[in-house]
Formats: C-alpha cells, structure tokens, sequence
C-alpha cells in the first residue's frame, strides 16, 4: 500500500510562484510513474505533469515552461515547482503515484487547494 501526502498549497498573487511536495510511504524506485493532477470547479482532472522512475518528464501545454516536477529519492518525495502562476491555474492538486506488478494501481494524496488571485 503506497501512502501520499500533499503540502504546500495556498493562496498566491498573479506571477507567484509554489512548491508543492508528495511525501510517499515507499521508495520512489518501486513506483512507476508519479504524476501531478489538478482540478478546478466544474471541470475534469487535468494531468499537469509526470516522471517516471527512469527520470523522464512530461507536461500539459499550458504549463511548459513554468512548472517543474522533480524528486529527491533521498526523502522518497517528488516536487511541482510552479512560476508564473496565472488565475486559470487555480485548482486542487493531487499527487498520483502508479505502481505496476500483475496490473496497474493508482494511489493517490488527499489534495492541496492552490488559489491564484489578486
């Protein structure tokens, strides 16, 4: 059983910048893939961005050059710097961890709200 837990949310101005966390209850080398997610009111979840265990990343257009995923295997923690942070990134964010033995398992955090305004 994978445990994740965010930190990091909060209240920012238009341009600001976070750094979300996801502490895992495993070694980041058991997990597949770890991914960021976010939701906004009304709309679907969005995957914003992935890295797998190998270190590859991938991001959602709207964020590419702004957002950073990255890990400390260390602290068995994986990161989402976001700069530049517009109003439409507003949304909660979910950690996601995939984990593939005999079939694929998706674990996820409980949610951080990030809230972009004046």
């Amino acid at each position: 059983q994978v445990q994740l837990v965010e930190s990091g949310g909060g209240l920012v101005q238009p341009g600001g910048s976070l750094r979300l966390s996801c502490a895992t209850s495993v070694s980041i080398n058991s997990i597949s893939a770890m991914g960021w997610y976010r939701q906004a009111p009304g709309k679907q979840r969005e995957l914003v961005a992935t890295i797998i265990r190998g270190g590859s990343t991938n991001y959602v257009d709207s964020v590419k050059g702004r957002f950073t995923i990255s890990r400390d295997n260390a602290k068995n923690t994986v990161y989402l710097q976001m700069n530049s942070l517009k109003p439409e990134d507003t949304a909660v964010y979910y950690c996601n961890a995939r984990v593939q033995s005999n079939r694929i398992t998706d674990f996820w955090g409980q949610g951080t709200q990030v809230t972009v305004s004046s």
